[in-house]
């Protein structure tokens, strides 16, 4: 069993004040590169960063889905420069690609040379990791997912030096989040603390982490859908299990569902979230003849009182299906994929590193199948 989370946690509501103190005093930089993207910076919130750390230099063209040109484009910008901390601020692009690019900084090549596990020879720089969304868990994780545009594949990069040293956790980063992207990173959340709970790796330890972030994420996410800037402890309460459920898949893994949803990303550059929150369900039946047990676990934390475990997962399965439609998730159907492409979709979430940790073994020809019956739903 292994469980790893080296990163130092400093969760608060106004913790983002005391960014200029960790910069200068506990990781003792002198030349910090932020990396964001340009919806964080016309919204305001980078300037809580610039503003204590001065005219630092900025690289803020990371994309949902971040691409390897890009990664390797900011690679050799930070090369340029040298720095010697990178700051990570936004929703999981950002800060998987922060993690990336510190990479970069401290080896040669591209990222893709890296794509798997400790493939680095040099330690990457280290990375202070603020999340602005509530779903990421990518600030207290060793893996950094970047699309391949040329394969159409989402590479994973991870190794043990690769964990942010500092994860700066301010609830009150969520006040602007809009509803949509509160609702499918709150389910991007859950999906991983679902996932972390119930795949092959799961230990006791992860289990604690996953079931405290379930606790969370049910208590506080329609609340904070319905109003993020007004409701404090939802917004307190969403991020914690964000953040809980990070540190849970982190160290177990995730399943079929990102399987999915990695591989509908890479194609088609579906947003994470949504595209978690698409299929949950679905995979969540998909997985129920070896997980009831488990699910079932989760239902009566929700309060589902029911005492036959099937029967008590069966309904878990629909209050996430209800709630997802009261969060107004589009449909498989609404996002545009033709029923052609599944083959080639399923085809690829087969493939994709986490399928062997799925709770129940599946195929190519399973993926297609899970692929049909979300379209029809």
């Amino acid at each position: 069993m292994r469980f790893h989370i080296p990163t130092r946690i400093i969760f608060s509501a106004g913790s983002i004040f005391q960014l200029k103190e960790t910069v200068e005093k506990e990781l003792k930089a002198l030349i910090p590169f932020l990396v964001t993207d340009k919806g964080i910076k016309e919204s305001g919130i980078a300037d809580k960063v610039l503003s204590q750390l001065g005219d630092i230099p900025v690289f803020d063209e990371v994309e949902q889905n971040p691409k390897h040109l890009t990664i390797n484009r900011a690679g050799e910008i930070v090369r340029k420069l040298k720095p010697d901390l990178i700051i990570g601020l936004g929703g999981g692009s950002s800060l998987d690609a922060a993690k990336a690019i510190a990479l970069l900084a401290a080896n040669t090549g591209s990222i893709e040379d890296y794509e798997g596990k400790g493939k680095y020879k040099v330690p990457p720089l280290p990375v202070l990791a603020i999340p602005t969304t509530c779903g990421t868990g990518s600030e207290v994780t060793w893996v950094s997912v970047v699309t391949h545009t040329e394969r159409m594949f989402k590479m994973s990069i991870k190794g043990p030096q690769m964990f942010p040293a500092v994860a700066l956790v301010d609830p009150d980063l969520l006040a602007t989040l809009p509803p949509p992207l509160v609702a499918s990173t709150g389910l991007d959340a859950l999906t991983h603390a679902i996932e972390a709970y119930t795949v092959k790796p799961a230990t006791f330890i992860t289990d604690i982490f996953a079931f405290e972030g379930l606790r969370n994420i049910f208590q506080s996410l329609e609340d904070a859908y319905e109003d993020i800037r007004g409701n404090k402890e939802a917004r307190k309460r969403i991020m914690m299990g964000s953040m809980l459920a990070g540190m849970a898949f982190g160290n177990s893994d995730v399943g079929a569902v990102h399987c999915i949803a990695e591989a509908v990303g890479s194609l088609y550059d579906t947003p994470h979230g949504v595209a978690n929150s698409i299929f949950l369900p679905y995979v969540m039946e998909f997985n129920l003849p070896v997980s009831s047990n488990r699910y079932a676990e989760i239902a009566r934390l929700v309060g589902i009182d029911e005492e036959d475990n099937n029967a008590a997962a069966q309904k878990l399965i629909q209050k996430i299906k209800d709630l997802s439609r009261a969060l107004s998730i589009p449909s498989f159907k609404d996002i545009g994929i033709k029923k052609s492409q599944f083959p080639e979709i399923a085809q690829k979430s087969f493939q994709n590193n986490s399928n062997p940790s799925n709770p129940r073994e599946a195929d190519a020809e399973d993926y297609l199948e899970i692929l049909k019956k979300a379209f029809i739903s």
